[in-house]
């Protein structure tokens, strides 16, 4: 492991102000960049302990609104009654994802904030890979690539985001509250991550030294009738083929709002409008998911190792949408 100084920041400010330093990263709960670090992808000269600094707090706010604390635990917030009764799709994901030892130590920023899972990322010995080594190459485009994106990609990266809940926090239109050493921000989820392009490297709208500090989701008549579905190779500590977050408001058998996210699938969690508009204001129903889910794989593009992607989001949109659309 490549030495570094620990700092131990009293308080959110003093933290942002550390981290601004040009070769300092910061740890929370540390599932993943412990990993990083012995790995030697990441080689920070400060490495900012964030432990004590954010709130873990898991809170339904006056208006409805949920509340997550960045520093709040996977495992917490999966296990909140709150969480589990009003937006279902938020549990549902967490506990979906890494392992149960994982869960008790992540935390919902840190997770957000995970790198890819790209083989050729995480592994030191690959020269090419634009996401570590901007401007190498990228060996996933003619390599091992039965994971990588299909959709948001361009000709310098083909690495999708690992996140499960992110997704479930797209569908739902979350916020994220930032602080940095400029002050503080809110931004839409969907707005914190960036497509490759042709600057793989910068995955974030995040200014240096800005933080996570909670994460807000609204109360929408869309959340209580919610599901994730997540398809993988094995049942336990497996990243997503693909995956899809639902939230259906249903009146009277027709679909008023319907949002749908796909994990898996994207070089960033993937927000998917045309299903939503293909789903709105039809009847609740097997024959409008079918026809709504072939919206589903537009603009992909495939590599040799992942053609069977753009079928299988189709299928993950359509069984998502049952299940969702089944619950009272």
């Amino acid at each position: 492991m490549h030495p570094f100084t620990l700092e131990r920041p009293d308080d959110a400010v003093s933290a942002t102000r550390i981290g601004s330093a040009p070769a300092a990263e910061y740890i929370a709960g540390g599932t993943d960049m412990m990993q990083l670090l012995t790995d030697e992808i990441r080689c920070p000269e400060y490495l900012v302990s964030l432990d004590g600094v954010l709130d873990d707090r898991i809170e339904v706010l006056s208006d409805g609104s949920l509340r997550l604390g960045a520093a709040a635990k996977m495992s917490d917030i999966a296990a909140d009654p709150d969480v589990s009764a009003a937006f279902p799709v938020i549990a549902e994901a967490l506990l979906l994802s890494a392992s149960g030892q994982v869960r008790n130590m992540a935390t919902i920023g840190g997770n957000l904030l995970q790198r890819t899972r790209c083989p050729y990322f995480r592994d030191p010995g690959v020269q090419a890979c634009n996401k570590r080594s901007p401007g190498s190459g990228c060996a996933a485009m003619n390599g091992v690539n039965r994971t990588s994106a299909v959709l948001g990609v361009s000709k310098h990266c083909i690495a999708t985001n690992a996140s499960d809940v992110a997704v479930a926090l797209v569908a739902l239109g979350a916020e994220v509250h930032l602080v940095g050493p400029g002050g503080e921000r809110i931004i839409r989820l969907d707005d914190l991550y960036r497509a490759p392009g042709d600057t793989p490297h910068i995955e974030t709208v995040l200014d240096s030294g800005e933080l996570i500090t909670a994460v807000v989701v609204p109360p929408t008549p869309t959340a209580r009738r919610s599901y994730y579905l997540k398809v993988r190779d094995r049942v336990s500590f497996e990243f997503a083929l693909t995956s899809a977050a639902v939230a259906l408001e249903i009146q009277d058998g027709s679909i008023r709002e319907a949002r749908v996210a796909m994990g898996g699938v994207g070089t960033k969690p993937w927000r998917l409008r045309s299903v939503e508009n293909a789903l709105n204001g039809r009847a609740n129903g097997i024959d409008t998911y079918l026809n709504a889910a072939e919206y589903a794989t537009e603009g992909a593009v495939t590599r040799a190792g992942n053609q069977f992607k753009p079928e299988l989001m189709k299928r993950t949109v359509v069984r998502a949408l049952s299940a969702a659309g089944g619950r009272a």
